[in-house]
């Protein structure tokens, strides 16, 4: 299995910028121009989050038209920036966003590995959520997959990072706890990747390990005290490259939009 991982994509309507100076839509392209160059082609990519910056029709629209250019299939989870209904609109012919219970969150297969995609949006509200309601599909989803590899896609982290603004607005703290209580029961989860903190991140949680994807447009400034106020840097934009083999399990690589004028040989 090869699963693409991008995030935080924060599409902006046509001919308009991010905060004024992001061009993401252009990131965005860039970024899917060299997945599809990629030897082996990935299987699937999955978005995990903020796919546009305000949730907006027009937004999606532009998303739309975006994400269609990509070569391989590809599945979708909302984040924090994002509106349900407005999603649906513009993405209702896609049957894995029909819902369930009114949530976007769905399971699917890639190869060997079952992927679970979380709906952690709570409407109003930057920080993320997993109700009951959401816990208990999610209990139900990996009981019947017991015997399979497992991935968990979702966008808000349920682990702190260490930048005060970003942990502020994380997974809520009692749901990271009943989500962690829920993967140590399942020790075939191998890996649960996220978005929202737009840089790559990964910490142990649950026994088993929690990924964070930078974003394909701007990163959140890496400022570790504190009391450091909110900020955003252009770093190189990046994404997840998950892959799965037989006798080596699940390894994940970042892989810089930027390719720098290689492969050149040694």
């Amino acid at each position: 299995m090869l699963l693409a991982q991008i995030s935080d994509l924060h599409i902006t309507p046509p001919g308009t910028l991010a905060y004024g100076r992001v061009d993401t839509a252009a990131y965005l392209a860039r970024a899917i121009g060299v997945i599809n160059a990629l030897d082996p082609r990935p299987d699937a990519v999955l978005v995990t989050g903020d796919l546009v910056d305000a949730g907006g029709i027009d937004e999606y629209r532009h998303l739309r038209a975006l994400l269609d250019t990509l070569a391989m299939p590809w599945r979708a989870i909302p984040g924090n920036h994002d509106d349900r209904a407005n999603l649906r609109a513009v993405f209702g012919d896609r049957p894995e966003l029909a819902g369930a219970d009114g949530f976007l969150q769905y399971a699917f297969d890639v190869a060997e590995v079952r992927v679970i995609a979380l709906d952690t949006l709570d409407p109003g509200s930057g920080a993320g959520r997993l109700c009951p309601t959401r816990l208990a599909w999610l209990e139900a989803q990996l009981d019947a997959c017991r015997d399979r590899p497992v991935m968990i896609g979702m966008h808000h982290p349920p682990i702190a990072c260490g930048i005060g603004f970003m942990d502020a607005i994380r997974l809520a703290p009692d749901d990271s706890r009943a989500l962690e209580a829920l993967v140590q029961r399942h020790p075939n989860v191998e890996r649960i990747v996220c978005g929202h903190v737009h840089r790559a991140i990964s910490a142990r949680f649950g026994g088993t390990i929690v990924w964070c994807a930078p974003s394909t447009a701007h990163q959140v400034a890496l400022q570790l005290k504190p009391d450091s106020p909110d900020a955003f840097v252009m770093e190189p934009p990046a994404f997840g490259l998950h892959l799965w083999r037989a006798g080596l399990g699940l390894v994940t690589h970042c892989v810089s939009v930027d390719q720098g004028g290689g492969p050149q040989p040694f």
